[in-house]
């Protein structure tokens, strides 16, 4: 039996209390119904966004669409979904119905609806276009069927949803990658159809939708689908244009082109954090621009191809607006994919590599590595890459500058009873040398003999 969380009872109570209809409506009841966790609630009632604005003091109205805000408390309404300190805001917008979409975003026209049958009818997918009242479920498209048999189609006419909002064709996709379904032919054909519409979508919106591909279950899956529907030629030519560009030649392990590559190097990768996944997904995008192959001996080449890579992964990130310390990460993973495992390498070289790519990013372009070499027919690891793995950890507990040391110059100054000046900076480097060519650990007590002793 299905059971709405209090919070969503006390919308729902609150509006039938007072005469109206009140139903839980779209993801959150699709949701609910395949018993997966539930991000926020959506309602829709025939109370105007006045009538909802009196019964809920802590609501808000501020646009033209007929949907009010409501701020919900766990305090207020004893649902333990929530803690204590929690403050939601759940979406009441009144039965309505639209036309003209001239920008393929937004309707021109809305009108306020008069059935719940009406407002259903607006909607995007079947699976969405599911209304319960914590009593009874209203499913006019079948919307439950389509759920049994893990399909996502569109409401009515595939073709005419689309046009009415392009954001639906990302969207679609990021939703069957979401919940591991199919999308059903019908649907699929008019995406196909009508891939140029996405033009009219907002950067912010792609780049949102991308990264909630990026942290789905399957997100290499949704690349694919992006790929194979036209769209993925739409919002990232660079990646679509990897695809049929060879990699196999005498002497090179690599059993699929770039593009397949890069989709089985993110199936692989194992970092749950969407821009690692984005990262991994675009480690090789330099490939196609700097592939070489020599006639005779057929032998292909990709020199500098992370360097080229890097200039095509900011450019990405400058077009779909990411923030500028996601594009940084993501271009820092691109550029040094390419480091070179060597369990012979010297602690200075590690050093210099850690400091490149910087701590915070260290697990993440392993993650990576590992994702790239799974991707190329490799085994998930090696004792190459173990061994260099542990050779990281170790370096790091060795300080990286003057400032990483377990003294100070205030313990300088005072074992050498001086003030500051510049005596201390040298003191603190011949320590740091110390320590960096292992003559002396960085703890502080070893530290503090030493300073005694070369007083």
């Amino acid at each position: 039996m299905l059971t709405l969380p209090q919070s969503a009872k006390h919308i729902i109570t609150t509006l039938k209390k007072h005469g109206f209809e009140a139903y839980a409506v779209g993801g959150s009841v699709r949701d609910l119904l395949l018993k997966r966790k539930t991000h926020g609630w959506d309602f829709t009632t025939n109370a105007t966004p006045a009538h909802i604005l009196a019964l809920f003091p802590d609501s808000f109205y501020d646009n033209q669409f007929g949907t009010v805000g409501i701020k919900i408390k766990a305090s207020s309404v004893k649902d333990k979904a929530l803690s204590e300190e929690t403050i939601d805001v759940y979406e009441v917008t009144t039965y309505r119905s639209e036309s003209g979409y001239r920008d393929h975003r937004h309707p021109d026209e809305v009108v306020w609806g008069t059935t719940l049958e009406e407002d259903l009818s607006r909607r995007d997918l079947t699976i969405n276009a599911i209304a319960f009242d914590g009593e009874k479920i209203i499913d006019p498209y079948q919307g439950e069927t389509d759920l049994k048999n893990k399909l996502v189609r569109a409401v009515g006419d595939p073709e005419t949803r689309f046009k009415e909002d392009a954001l639906r064709l990302l969207r679609t996709i990021r939703i069957a990658t979401q919940l591991g379904f199919t999308i059903e032919p019908q649907t699929f054909s008019a995406i196909q159809q009508h891939t140029q519409l996405i033009k009219q979508v907002s950067a912010d919106r792609i780049r949102h939708e991308l990264m909630r591909i990026m942290e789905s279950a399957y997100p290499a899956d949704g690349v694919l689908v992006l790929k194979n529907s036209g769209l993925l030629a739409e919002i990232l030519p660079e990646l679509d244009q990897a695809f049929g560009v060879p990699q196999k030649s005498p002497g090179r392990h690599h059993i699929y082109d770039v593009g397949t590559h890069l989709i089985e190097s993110l199936r692989h990768c194992p970092s749950k954090n969407p821009l690692v996944r984005f990262a991994t997904l675009l480690h090789d995008i330099g490939k196609p621009a700097v592939f070489r192959q020599n006639p005779q001996t057929k032998q292909i080449t990709f020199y500098n191809h992370e360097v080229t890579g890097m200039t095509i992964a900011k450019n990405i990130c400058l077009r779909l607006n990411f923030s500028n310390r996601d594009r940084e990460k993501i271009v820092t993973l691109v550029r040094w994919h390419q480091f070179t495992v060597d369990e012979n390498q010297t602690d200075a070289t590690l050093r210099r590599f850690i400091k490149r790519v910087g701590i915070e990013n260290l697990q993440d372009i392993l993650d990576l590595r590992i994702g790239d070499r799974v991707g190329s027919g490799a085994a998930i690891t090696s004792w190459r890459l173990r061994l260099y793995m542990k050779r990281l950890e170790e370096v790091q507990k060795q300080p990286f500058t003057v400032a990483d040391l377990k003294v100070d110059g205030h313990d300088v100054m005072k074992i050498f009873d001086i003030s500051p000046g510049p005596k201390i900076g040298k003191i603190l480097d011949q320590l740091f040398n110390e320590v960096i060519t292992q003559k002396l650990p960085n703890e502080r007590e070893p530290l503090l003999k030493r300073l005694t002793e070369i007083k």
